[in-house]
């Protein structure tokens, strides 16, 4: 479920099992020609879908970061970020990237980073990554 399609309304209702966020981080540099962009962002898009669809009863998918500035910046950004998601009320942040030069950065405040390549796993391989994190805490429904 994206971010916009929650209701201030709901969200009371919902927040209790929409616990995991989704944050795409596209990775881009602003050195990339326009076709480039679009590349990137259709194959995060793609990424995405792993997610999206079979976990939406779950999964609340933010905006994307799309630019990446300096190395160490951005990491602390993106960490800050996930601490503050936490304590707005998810229980998870799962990062998610085509980007597979930002996907070895250490970003500690997530509590997983899917990837181009384990995307290229499958669904059932992403699923399975969701699932661990979920189990590894305690809270994996009987849906999920």
């Amino acid at each position: 479920m994206k971010f916009s399609d929650i209701k201030k309304d709901q969200w009371p209702d919902l927040q209790p099992y929409l616990d995991t966020c989704l944050l795409p981080l596209t990775g881009l540099t602003g050195g990339e020609e326009p076709w480039e962009v679009t590349q990137s962002l259709e194959r995060l898009a793609d990424i995405m879908e792993h997610v999206e669809i079979p976990f939406k009863g779950r999964v609340v998918t933010y905006p994307s970061l799309h630019y990446n500035g300096q190395p160490g910046t951005f990491v602390s950004g993106v960490n800050h970020l996930c601490g503050k998601l936490k304590e707005s009320g998810f229980a998870y942040v799962v990062l998610i990237s085509s980007d597979a030069a930002i996907s070895i950065l250490p970003f500690d405040g997530a509590d997983l980073f899917i990837t181009e390549e384990m995307a290229s796993g499958g669904k059932t391989l992403v699923g399975e990554k969701l699932q661990e994190i979920w189990r590894s805490k305690g809270n994996l429904s009987k849906d999920a």
